[in-house]
């Protein structure tokens, strides 16, 4: 009897690059129509940072989707929370944020956002106690609860600050523009997406990489096998929850300095976006999620320059033509 080679017999992983190469194709299209290649540089970078802090956001719901089955609605909470986080944090430090040290100014801002998390993460950690685990695996219930949550946080918002805009800038250090050429590109727009990248980088390898990532992902596919074998499924989905706040404030704070102003509304409007993102990605997946906030942000870019009355509806077409090429998005995860 001849030898049977079980490596070449097992089915080998495939990988469709296919949806990560859509952000390219869409830069070299639109390349022609701008002509110019500094304002092609300067709307690319912008496209890339903003998307960058679409996805901080986002991946915070699609982890709670991906890996709690939880549908939250409140989730702009969070966003607003963290941005008004910076709001208290960095006024205070305005003397070390405004000299001429880059590492004093990184510092003041890495302060803003690691306030931001925690103090979101623990929110987020009552959140899910009080809101979420009463409606687990009912996703109606999650949507109209987490709505009526959202509504009593941002009135509280309100009540807290006010209904005025508060400024808010980056720091000295990462205001101005880097010059390439003729193009320019500010300097904020590279930190935010260095972070953004981080987040990614950070969340692939924690999900993909690590015990803790493997105990999660094997809950959500068999929560009663996890559970045998000595582990809390429902103090591992507490910490993701958190994890997933804690993205979102401190997305909402990249967002708020990006406008340099906050207001209560804020992550209600970016809820909207941060959803049009998750579904064109695809639902619960990273990977997925990031792809779809970079396509996103170019298209809302070259959109902007090219036709601005296109622009609004820009990422809802974008979602059409996306859920018509494949219903379940650009990379949907089994079974949702």
């Amino acid at each position: 009897m001849s030898a049977i080679d079980f490596g070449a017999a097992l089915p080998r992983p495939r990988t469709d690059i296919v949806p990560a190469l859509i952000p390219l194709l869409v830069a070299a299209l639109a390349f022609p129509f701008i002509g110019s290649l500094s304002s092609f540089v300067t709307l690319t970078a912008a496209g890339l940072a903003m998307g960058m802090m679409i996805f901080t956001m986002a991946s915070g719901l699609t982890l709670a989707f991906g890996m709690m089955d939880v549908l939250n609605f409140g989730h702009g909470a969070f966003i607003s929370l963290g941005a008004y986080v910076a709001t208290l944090v960095l006024p205070p430090l305005v003397a070390w944020s405004q000299t001429d040290s880059l590492a004093l100014d990184l510092g003041v801002l890495l302060l803003a956002l690691a306030a931001a998390v925690v103090v979101c993460g623990a929110f987020g950690f009552v959140f899910e106690r009080l809101i979420i685990a009463p409606v687990y695996g009912q996703h109606l219930k999650q949507i109209l609860v987490t709505v009526g949550a959202s509504i009593v946080v941002e009135q509280l918002l309100y009540a807290l600050f006010g209904p005025d805009q508060i400024p808010v800038s980056p720091p000295a250090a990462l205001r101005g523009s880097f010059l390439l050429g003729d193009a320019a590109i500010e300097k904020y727009r590279v930190f935010a997406a260095m972070v953004g990248l981080a987040v990614f980088i950070g969340q692939t390898l924690v999900l993909n990489r690590t015990r803790i990532g493997l105990l999660i992902r094997a809950g959500v596919e068999n929560r009663e096998m996890v559970e045998a074998m000595g582990y809390r499924v429902d103090r591992l989905f507490v910490g993701v929850f958190m994890a997933s706040a804690a993205l979102a404030g401190l997305g909402g704070v990249l967002w708020g300095l990006y406008r340099e102003q906050v207001h209560a509304s804020m992550g209600g409007e970016l809820l909207v976006l941060a959803f049009i993102v998750v579904i064109v990605g695809g639902l619960g997946s990273v990977g997925g999620c990031f792809t779809g906030a970079i396509l996103v942000a170019l298209i809302a870019n070259y959109a902007g320059f090219l036709a601005p009355k296109l622009a609004l509806a820009s990422n809802i077409l974008l979602m059409v033509v996306v859920l018509l090429w494949r219903p379940r998005g650009l990379y949907p995860v089994s079974g949702r």
